[in-house]
Formats: structure tokens, C-alpha cells, sequence
């Protein structure tokens, strides 16, 4: 139990080691190609008929140079992999050529051939490794001191093969792993894209709701205290009535902003509802706040009362909150609106005209007002299509075709 735990303890701070300093890994690498290299031209495999035997051989000042070489060459195996493998590979091809007692200097060309398949691509690696492959074992077969068939001359074939697959399998792998490693790095930048994106959409949600509620009320607040201040010496029953509206109005913005503010803080339930709730049931009370705020409107449904989907429904009473709130801010005093509702079919086409001053309406917003944005996200949203223009004649037209259909796809067009 002791054995097996320390050593993948000790393993690991050597392998990250080697990783940060790959070159005291390939000179670690070349003193042990070296070893093994002179240890097998020590010995012959042909030594007695029990088997091979150590020591009745030994290897030339020559190829104990060669060898040499060829080790020291392998320092340079990742900088230059196919130089090193060429010049390696020349080195045993000399060594088969000129030696009657071979040393196997055909070891380093095994290491640098595995190098370059692990660094290049599969089909540079079938044409380097069957280059080497055939040039060594040929050589060792046709110039070697062994007749052709035998077996360490078939050995230098095998070597060099399986010192490519192997390079070739690392490469594979390594490919692998940085692909599982780029699709996870990608999925996490996906997510956090993600999670930018239904951040950004639930602050223009809250910020829509928020005008939504807040605007209408305080124009309407700001039209009465208007009046009540105008008229508080000379009509002051008519102040008082003016105030009462104000304070009217101002209670309802506290409710549906309370309302608003308890929906956002049910987040964790996903039954809960999103938006506020209401609808066309209660456009006629909406319809009589600004017909006290002094706003003379008109209203033309042909609807039937038929119940609409809740995100439907919601979105034309804030479509007819915010064109009245528009009208009364910028049509005039004098202007009149007409609001109506329609069911075509599948769809609903909820409309207010004005008759205010040619100059004036929603177009003409100071800059930072966002009713108009606010309405066409609401109807962009539901794949509907909304109309803002002016009225030949003076007055302003909002013009709004909400599908009523479930699932209906978001179209892009909007008519202008």
C-alpha cells in the first residue's frame, strides 16, 4: 500500500518537471540511448546455440564514437526533429556500411523517427517512417555482417515501425485532448456568453417594467399638481380634485411598483409569473385616468372581450399606456386620442391616434426617453409588428399587430 501511493507522488513532480525543462529530459533521454546502445554491441545474439551472450564483443573506438554522436544528436530532437532524424539515420547507414561488427547506432534513429511522428502530421509520418524503415532494414540486410533473413535484421524493420505508430498514437492523442480541452474551453465561453446575454435581458425587462409603471403615473402626477397649482387661489375645489388625482395616481404607482418588485424577487419559482399583470380587462380604468388627467379619449374595441395569451394581453395594455402617456406629454393641450382594438383573424391590431400640433409627438421625444424602444422590444419580443408615424394633417399614429396564436415564431420585418 506504501509503495503504490508514493509512487504516483513522486512521479508527478518529476513529470511536471521534465514538462517545465523538456531539455534535461532529452540529455536524460540521449545518456540512456547511449547506455543502451553499448550495452547491445556488447552483445551477440548468435553467441552460443543456448542463446545470446554478453561480452565475447566488443565495439570499435569508432562506433563507440558513432554512438556517441548519434546520443548527443538526440538533444536536439524537438528543435530539429527531422534534421536530427536524417542526420542520425545517415550515422547508422554509415555504421551498417563500414562495420563488420555493427553497433546498434540504429537505436537513435528509432528515438529521433518516434520524434518526428509525434510532432508532424499522419501523412508526413507514413512517408518519413516507411522512408527510414525500408533504407535501414535494406541496408541492414543487403551490407550487414548476418545473412538477410535473419532476425535482428527484421528487428530494425519492426523498431522503426512501431517507433512510428507509437509517435503517431501520441500525436493522435495529444490532438485529442486539445480538442476536448478547446470544446470545453468554447462551452464555457458559451455559457458565460450565455449568462451575459439573460443578464442583459432581465435588466431591459426590468427597466421596461419599471418605465412601464413609473412613467405613466408620474405624467399623470405631474399634469395634476400642474393644475392644482394653477388654479389653487382662484378654484380651489377644483385643487382639491386635482390633488386627489395626484393622489390617486401616486397610490397606484406604489401598488404596481410593489407589484413589480415582489414578481422580480420571485426569480427562484418557476411558476411564478414575470411580468405585472394587467391587461385589455382593465383598459377602461386606464382610459379614465387620463380622461382625469384632461385628456379626452375614445374607445372602439371589436375584440369581443375574447381572452388573449397573458404576454399578449399585457403588452397591448402598455402599448395603449405608453402612446396615451406620449399623447398627453407631447400632442398639446387640446389634442384628442382614439384608441382601438381589433381581433383579425389571428392576430390583434391595437391602435392610438391623435390630432395633436403637426410638430409635435413621440417622434419628438428629448433624448434618453425609451417609450417607443420599450414598446417596439415588448412587440419584437411576441413576432409582431409595430407602426410609428406621423398623421397627414397633424398627430402622431401607434400601430401595433400582436399574433395571438401560441408559439408564434418572431418575424424580423417591422412595417415603417
Amino acid at each position: 500500500m506504501t509503495s503504490t501511493g508514493t509512487g504516483p507522488g513522486f512521479a508527478a513532480p518529476l513529470c511536471a518537471r521534465f514538462r517545465e525543462h523538456p531539455l534535461a529530459f532529452d540529455a536524460l533521454l540521449a545518456a540512456g540511448a547511449l547506455v543502451a546502445m553499448i550495452a547491445a554491441s556488447f552483445t551477440d545474439p548468435h553467441g552460443s546455440a543456448t542463446g545470446p551472450t554478453f561480452g565475447d564483443r566488443a565495439p570499435t573506438l569508432l562506433g563507440v564514437g558513432m554512438m556517441t554522436v548519434s546520443a548527443v544528436a538526440l538533444v536536439l530532437r524537438r528543435r530539429r526533429p527531422f534534421a536530427v532524424l536524417a542526420f542520425v539515420s545517415a550515422l547508422a547507414l554509415i555504421e551498417l556500411l563500414g562495420e563488420t561488427r555493427p553497433a546498434p547506432v540504429a537505436i537513435g534513429a528509432v528515438i529521433a523517427l518516434y520524434t518526428v511522428a509525434s510532432r508532424t502530421d499522419r501523412p508526413t509520418t507514413w512517408r518519413v517512417g516507411l522512408a527510414t524503415m525500408t533504407t535501414l532494414a535494406v541496408a541492414a540486410m543487403a551490407f550487414g555482417p548476418t545473412p538477410w533473413y535473419a532476425q535482428e535484421n527484421l528487428g530494425v524493420f519492426a523498431w522503426t515501425g512501431m517507433a512510428a505508430a507509437a509517435g503517431d498514437a501520441v500525436r493522435s492523442r495529444r490532438a485529442f485532448v486539445d480538442a476536448i480541452r478547446e470544446r470545453a474551453e468554447r462551452a464555457e465561453r458559451t455559457r458565460e456568453e450565455e449568462a451575459r446575454r439573460r443578464v442583459a435581458e432581465e435588466r431591459l425587462r426590468i427597466a421596461r417594467d419599471l418605465h412601464d409603471v413609473v412613467a405613466h403615473h408620474i405624467a399623470l402626477v405631474n399634469v395634476q399638481a400642474g393644475v392644482a397649482a394653477h388654479v389653487m387661489d382662484r378654484r380651489p375645489d377644483q385643487a382639491k380634485e386635482a390633488l386627489a388625482h395626484v393622489r390617486e395616481a401616486g397610490r397606484s404607482a406604489l401598488d404596481e411598483l410593489r407589484a413589480t418588485v415582489g414578481l422580480l424577487r420571485q426569480s427562484g419559482d418557476p411558476e411564478a409569473p414575470t411580468e405585472p399583470a394587467p391587461g385589455l380587462a382593465v383598459l377602461d380604468g386606464l382610459l379614465d385616468s387620463f380622461r382625469k388627467a384632461g385628456l379626452p379619449v375614445s374607445l372602439a374595441r371589436t375584440d369581443g372581450g375574447r381572452p388573449l395569451p397573458a404576454a399578449v394581453d399585457l403588452a397591448a395594455y402598455r402599448i395603449v399606456q405608453e402612446a396615451l402617456t406620449n399623447v398627453r406629454k407631447h400632442a398639446g393641450p387640446d389634442a384628442r386620442a382614439e384608441v382601438s382594438v381589433v381581433l383579425v383573424g389571428r392576430t390583434v391590431e391595437v391602435t392610438v391616434l391623435d390630432d395633436g400640433a403637426p410638430s409635435a409627438g413621440p417622434a419628438a421625444e428629448p433624448s434618453g426617453g425609451h417609450g417607443l424602444l420599450g414598446m417596439r422590444e415588448r412587440v419584437t419580443a411576441l413576432g409582431g409588428s409595430l407602426t410609428t408615424a406621423p398623421r397627414y394633417g397633424g398627430g402622431f399614429r401607434v400601430q401595433a399587430i400582436l399574433p395571438v396564436t401560441p408559439g408564434t415564431t418572431r418575424e424580423a420585418g417591422e412595417d415603417r
